[in-house]
This record gives C-alpha cells, sequence and structure tokens, in this order.
C-alpha cells in the first residue's frame, strides 16, 4: 500500500492522539530533538492543523499524520503500514490516544454507547495497536537488547484512586497496566529480546480531558496542581529517546513529589476560596 522509506539515523516515532493535548506536545518535542514523527489522530481537520502548526514551529522537522481511530482494527493496520513507509523503522510507538468518556457520572447513569467508546478506545484500541507496534517492530533487525520500545498510558492503582473519572474510564485505564505486564512476558516467552513495553505515566496534564465536567472550584484546583503538556513533554522525551531495559515505569514525577506538590498548595487554594 505504501512504499517503504530509506531509514537514517534519527528515531522513528509514532504517537497515537498526536493532533492535540500531550500526544501533540511530545510530537513537537520529538521533532525539536530530531526524529521522525508519524502521528494519528479521528478528527481530519484537528489533525492536519496539529501537522501544519508542527512544521511551522519545527520547519526542518520531518513529521506525517494519518487519520485514525485506534478501536477501529482496520485503521490500526494502515497506520502501522503508513508508519513503516513513512519512518523507515520504528523506535518507539507510544499508545497515547485514549478518552474519558461523554460523562463523569456513576455507571448507572451514563450510556452504554459512552461506556462502549471509551472501552473500546482505551483498551482495546491499546491492546491492537500494541499487537501492530509488535509485528512492525518483530520485522525489523533483532538485537539481544532491547532496542524497540512500546509505550501504554495507564492507571496505577493510586491512579485510578485519586482519579475522578468514571468507572470505564478508570477500569479501562487500569487493565491498560496489565496489559503492560502481560505483553511483556509474553515477549520474555517467545524470545523477543529487541523489543520492549512500558508503562508512561504523565501525571496530571492539563488538558481539556482532566477539566471536563469539571466545576469552577475543582478547576480551579485542577489548575494549580497539573501541569501543562508542553511541561510534561519536556521531561518525558528525554526519558523515552533513551529508554532501556524490557519492562518500566517512566514517570513525569515520582508519586510522592505529587502529592507533596498538592499539600504545599492546598493553602493556595484555600485561601482563593476566602477570597
Amino acid at each position: 500500500m505504501f512504499k517503504k522509506k530509506k531509514i537514517n539515523n534519527s528515531l522513528g516515532i509514532v504517537i497515537t492522539g498526536g493532533s492535540y493535548g500531550l500526544g501533540y506536545a511530545f510530537a513537537a518535542g520529538f521533532l525539536s530533538a530530531g526524529d521522525r514523527v508519524v502521528i494519528c489522530g479521528r478528527n481530519l481537520q484537528r489533525l492536519e492543523d496539529a501537522l501544519h502548526s508542527l512544521r511551522m514551529a519545527v520547519p526542518d522537522g520531518e513529521v506525517y499524520g494519518i487519520q485514525c481511530d485506534i478501536g477501529n482494527p482496520s485503521h490500526g493496520k494502515t497506520l502501522a503500514a503508513f508508519a513503516v513507509s513513512r519512518l523507515g523503522r520504528v523506535d518507539r510507538w507510544i499508545n497515547n490516544a485514549g478518552t474519558a468518556g461523554q460523562l463523569k457520572q456513576p455507571l448507572w447513569k451514563l450510556h452504554l454507547d459512552d461506556i462502549h467508546e471509551t472501552c473500546t478506545t482505551n483498551l482495546s484500541g491499546t491492546i491492537m495497536m500494541c499487537a501492530e507496534a509488535v509485528r512492525v517492530m518483530a520485522d525489523q533487525p533483532s538485537s539481544t537488547e532491547p532496542r524497540y520500545h512500546i509505550l501504554n498510558m495507564g492507571f496505577s492503582s493510586a491512579g485510578a484512586a485519586f482519579s475522578r473519572s468514571a468507572v470505564p474510564h478508570k477500569a479501562s485505564k487500569r487493565a491498560v497496566t496489565e496489559l503492560t505486564h502481560f505483553l511483556s512476558g509474553e515477549l520474555k516467552a517467545a524470545g523477543i529480546k529487541s523489543i520492549g513495553v512500558h508503562e508512561l505515566s504523565p501525571g496530571l496534564v492539563l488538558t481539556g480531558l482532566l477539566l471536563q465536567d469539571a466545576s469552577e472550584e475543582a478547576k480551579r484546583f485542577i489548575h494549580l496542581i497539573a501541569e501543562t503538556p508542553e511541561t510534561v513533554a519536556s521531561v518525558l522525551v528525554p526519558k523515552i529517546r533513551f529508554i532501556t531495559g524490557r519492562h518500566t515505569r517512566i514517570r513525569y514525577q515520582p508519586l510522592t513529589r505529587m502529592f507533596l506538590n498538592i499539600i504545599i498548595k492546598i493553602p493556595q487554594i484555600v485561601s482563593k476560596q476566602v477570597h
């Protein structure tokens, strides 16, 4: 379908959900580091706008995009073929695409199609993207140590407990964490040593998903404790570029530091409420 491109020495990066938020910030960070990037998104206009913006921000960068719904099996195969044709080699595959659902309500108040879309995107979509990523990477030159890496964005137990999102989001994101663990075990059992699978934990990122359905009071709190996508990407991109090992967790910051920051900022929140 797509003609394969000649490989150069920079890293080949695939980012799902790369047309806005943290995915977009990741793309900008990798491009600035000299890497070649493929992004995808469901909304074609937003994808085209993101590609234009990235090319303006990094004129010498090499970025490509394709419309893709990761919950659609045929779209995943097309994305993989497109990435290989544009990048030649995929060194990092970041499963960033996800949704928190339409409403932050108890499970029994959610529409079934909302539940289905959330679980399909977050869990089924990530599983299928992992399968495509492994197929692509296993077809590349092998090594005795991981040189290609897949990164999934799940929830830890603490992260799920802290989240104010609905059950389908928390459950599907917790399942992504288990997926990462199980896939790593399968690769080890199969003797595939050149691919690592890792958990990527960006913490609280100031995006529309985080602010969705939040009260004004909650929004003030979120703005104080959450980090911008650009700030998070500036820390995580170098870690992702130089990642080692077969199964690790890459955090924006340790959980203890995150909770300490919240404790430190509580007086500011109380002060704003009083005044």
